[in-house]
This record gives C-alpha cells, sequence and structure tokens, in this order.
C-alpha cells in the first residue's frame, strides 16, 4: 500500500512542474511524424546513451518527453516514454566525459537493467523504487511506457555520503528502510517547488534530495551510519586500490588478495557480493583496463595486451571480451578512434 501512496503522490506532484525561472528545458517528440519520433528521441539523449531503432520501432511512432531542469552541477529529470531500450556501452564511455551518477526513481512502469561485464547484473524495478547507475560503467536498460525522474550528480557530491560509490552501480533500493521512506515526500516536494524556486533554492533543493538518496544507498550497502561501517567501507576502499594498482600481476587472484586484505576470507568475499564475486570483479577490472589500453594505445598488439592483463592466450582474452562488452577487441578499438 504505502508503494502505491507513493507512486500516486509522485505522479501528481511531477504532473504540476512548469518552467521555472532558472534553466528549464522542455523537449516532446509529439511535434514530429510519427515514423521520425524515435529518431527524434534518439538525437535527443545520443549525446550519451544509444538507443537502437528497427525499421519496425519507428513505424510504430513513440512518444517521449523530458522536463530538466539544471542547477550548477545537478540536474532533476522527469522523462515519460513509451517502450524503448537504451544503453550505454565501454565503446562509448571510451569515447566521452560523461562520468555522473545517475539515480533512476520509478513512479510508473517497469525497467530491466542489466549491468557489469560478466555475470551480468540483472535488476528489475516494476513497484516504484530507485536505481543507481554510474555513467563510467556500461548498462543495458529495457522499459516498459513508464514514467521515471532521474537525478544526475557528480561522484564527489555522492562520495560526502556513500564511500566507494562505483559498487553501488545497477543497484536498486525500494521504500523500505526509515531513509528511504523519507524519499517520496522529499521528491514531490521539489517537484511542486520547481515552479518557483529560485536558482540557489533550486541547487539547495536538488542537492538535499539526491544527498539522502545517496544515504539511503549507503544504508542499505552498509558503507554509512556507524564505525564499524566505516572500517567496512574503508577495507572495500583498501582492497579495491590493490586490485587496480596489480592488474597487470601475473599472480594477483583471490588468495593474493585474501593475503594482504588482513580480512578473513568470508568477510573479504562478502564485500564483493554484489560485483558478483571476487574472482569476477578481478576478471571485469582487468577487462576494463584492457578496454582502456586497447583505446590509448592503438598501435599495441591486442595480445601483448591479454598477455600483459593476465590472460593464458588471445582466444581466452577474445572470448572473455566479447562475453563482457559483447564486440571483439578490434571492433572495441575501432569504434573508440
Amino acid at each position: 500500500m504505502k508503494c502505491n501512496v507513493s507512486r500516486q503522490t509522485l505522479a501528481l506532484a511531477t504532473s504540476n512542474a512548469t518552467k521555472a525561472d532558472y534553466p528549464h528545458d522542455r523537449f516532446s517528440t509529439e511535434h514530429e511524424a510519427p515514423h521520425l519520433q524515435l529518431s527524434a528521441w534518439r538525437q535527443r539523449i545520443g549525446y550519451f546513451l544509444d538507443v537502437p531503432i528497427s525499421h519496425a520501432d519507428q513505424a510504430r511512432g513513440f512518444r517521449g518527453t523530458i522536463d530538466a531542469w539544471r542547477s550548477g552541477d545537478l540536474a532533476f529529470m522527469d522523462c515519460q516514454t513509451d517502450p524503448v531500450s537504451q544503453a550505454r556501452s565501454a565503446a562509448r564511455i571510451s569515447t566521452d566525459a560523461m562520468r555522473q551518477y545517475v539515480f533512476h526513481v520509478l513512479v510508473d512502469g517497469a525497467i530491466e537493467t542489466r549491468t557489469g561485464a560478466y555475470p551480468k547484473r540483472i535488476a528489475t524495478q516494476s513497484e516504484p523504487g530507485i536505481l543507481a547507475l554510474d555513467m563510467g560503467q556500461p548498462m543495458q536498460m529495457t522499459r516498459t511506457g513508464c514514467r521515471v525522474m532521474a537525478f544526475f550528480m557528480p561522484r564527489s557530491l555522492l562520495a560526502s555520503v556513500l564511500p566507494e560509490p562505483e559498487s553501488i552501480h545497477g543497484s536498486v533500493i525500494e521504500y523500505r528502510s526509515p531513509i528511504a521512506r523519507l524519499i517520496p515526500a522529499q521528491i514531490a516536494e521539489l517537484a511542486r517547488g520547481l515552479t518557483h524556486m529560485s536558482e540557489s533554492e533550486s541547487q539547495e533543493a536538488m542537492r538535499t534530495c539526491a544527498l539522502l538518496i545517496g544515504a539511503a544507498f549507503g544504508k542499505e550497502a552498509g558503507l554509512t551510519g556507524n564505525a564499524r561501517a566505516a572500517v567496512r567501507a574503508a577495507a572495500f576502499a583498501h582492497v579495491r586500490r590493490y586490485i587496480d594498482e596489480n592488474l597487470h600481476e601475473s599472480d594477483l587472484s583471490p588468495e593474493s588478495v585474501l593475503s594482504v586484505s588482513q580480512l578473513s576470507r568470508p568477510t573479504l568475499y562478502r564485500l564483493f557480493e554484489n560485483e558478483g564475486g571476487l574472482a569476477a570483479y578481478i576478471r571485469n577490472r582487468r577487462l576494463s583496463q584492457a578496454a582502456e589500453d586497447l583505446r590509448r594505445y592503438p598501435h599495441k598488439a591486442v595480445v601483448e595486451i591479454a598477455y600483459a592483463l593476465g590472460f593464458n592466450s588471445a582466444s581466452d582474452f577474445n572470448r572473455a571480451f566479447r562475453r563482457a562488452y559483447e564486440m571483439s577487441p578490434l571492433d572495441f578499438r575501432q569504434f573508440s578512434l
């Protein structure tokens, strides 16, 4: 019942949000011919997302609207769309500077999001809740006709309430914890107030709401709130740094990480449950570094990059890379140049 009330409250509040005194932008496909509507949507969000389009998709037409308010390095968007697929690929990430965090607040409809390299993390939203996305990491999203509000915020702001924010990419929380239950009313108040707030007021309201969402994710992940959580966050950060500093070491493995972590095996493995396990995290970080090396060193042989990152053969590397990024290393390099 609480979820239904939240859905109605958010929908009512956002339906009344119109133009404010600070930068506001409204986009709609309604004035386009039906066969051009989905292309117009892709052009509007194409600076950071890929939108696959088939001939059948074009023929159906597409209804999509975005109301966006921006203040400083924060943005709040209210979006309504017909069913659509959107993605942010590793190749796309390698070519742009979009590294903000986005929190998708579902008001109505359903969303399935796939994140991570391999195995994929699949998050399904069919009830009001919030999805966290790191624009520095790949994702694929399939949406039914839905209404979503999105908060865009810089990593530095999120890190002030959530240590190691990269770990929440692809996570979803519902309005169950005491902190999370504060969020629907806060968003509704923000949406209602956008019509008359000054720029400074809007920035402070967006900042407060975004930090509340970040704190809710931190509470859910056990990364904020008390001394024990602080120790856990510090240990997590230490292990992640060690892995990143040793990606090119052939003996990097769960066992080597365990030996330097000063943690028990169960504790260490629990830290990486949301990453698909410690071994998967190491492999995916190596693949991410390989993608960066492919882009940065266009004349370096693919096999040289593979061996330098601990892969046993070119074929092993090619299979792992295709599974993670859905294209070959050579295709990725060609796309990112």
